[in-house]
């Protein structure tokens, strides 16, 4: 597998609150990305917090044997890093209220496990196939728009946008959305903070990561783009190319 991770801080706020990562381990990738929350304290603290934490526990594990072990250990592990935000946001008056989403996906040769908290999204380019989004923003828009309540394109420009439903760190028990999906060779997938997905369309994304440039070509021109977009948010990149799956 090929990959890069970028992250820039924009050119609005004065420090970057992102973090993230691409771990290699045990004949698998663990790519992981975490946006600490505005408007809450120590932002940049529980989004280093949460990359350490899992990063940590990845580099403990001595080898997973199943698909289905991968998931259980993504839910498992994201927990955990949940109480481990939450604790230390109780006894550390500073970090109080701190929180942070989260994105990650577990690649292998012809699937990758994916769980995730907030509204980091990932998004998959198959082989053969459409570009999509395959996670679900945790906000309180995209329940409008579950319910009918605002169509799509009403909820990109809602005031209430980035209001987030879930999130590492700001309660004690938290809900993990995690699914398996399959993959081939020449497919890719993207891991962003929303401070690249509320700046560049999907037809823009998938534009770029179907273009012939490399993975690290790609990430700076996204980078690029949502700065001249505005850049008023922390932008973070990870993309992932199998290049070892089964084509057949």
């Amino acid at each position: 597998m090929k990959s890069v991770f970028k992250t820039d801080k924009g050119k609005v706020r004065f420090h970057n609150e992102d973090s993230g990562g691409v771990f290699p381990h045990s004949r698998r990738l663990l790519a992981v990305v975490a946006d600490g929350m505005g408007g809450h304290r120590a932002g940049d603290v529980a989004s280093q917090m949460a990359i350490k934490f899992i990063q940590e526990k990845w580099e403990d594990v001595e080898g997973l044997q199943e698909q289905n072990d991968d998931g259980k250990w993504l839910n498992d592990v994201i927990l955990a890093a949940n109480k481990h935000l939450f604790n230390h946001s109780n006894q550390n008056e500073e970090c109080r209220g701190m929180g942070t989403t989260i994105v990650a996906a577990i690649c292998q040769k012809d699937v990758f496990v994916i769980g995730h908290v907030g509204d980091s999204r990932i998004y998959f380019l198959p082989a053969e196939g459409d570009f999509l989004q395959v996670t679900e923003d945790h906000t309180l828009v995209n329940e409008f728009v579950k319910s009918g309540q605002l169509s799509k394109e009403d909820a990109e420009l809602h005031p209430q946008k980035h209001v987030i439903m879930r999130a590492l760190g700001t309660e004690q028990d938290i809900e993990v959305d995690t699914k398996t999906i399959k993959w081939a060779r020449g497919a890719k997938i993207l891991l962003c903070s929303d401070g690249l997905s509320n700046k560049l369309s999907d037809e823009e994304l998938n534009s770029i990561l179907s273009s012939g440039q490399t993975l690290d070509e790609q990430a700076s021109l996204m980078i690029e783009k949502a700065n001249a977009a505005g850049g008023d948010d922390n932008i973070t990149v990870t993309i992932i190319e199998n290049t070892d799956g089964d084509d057949s």
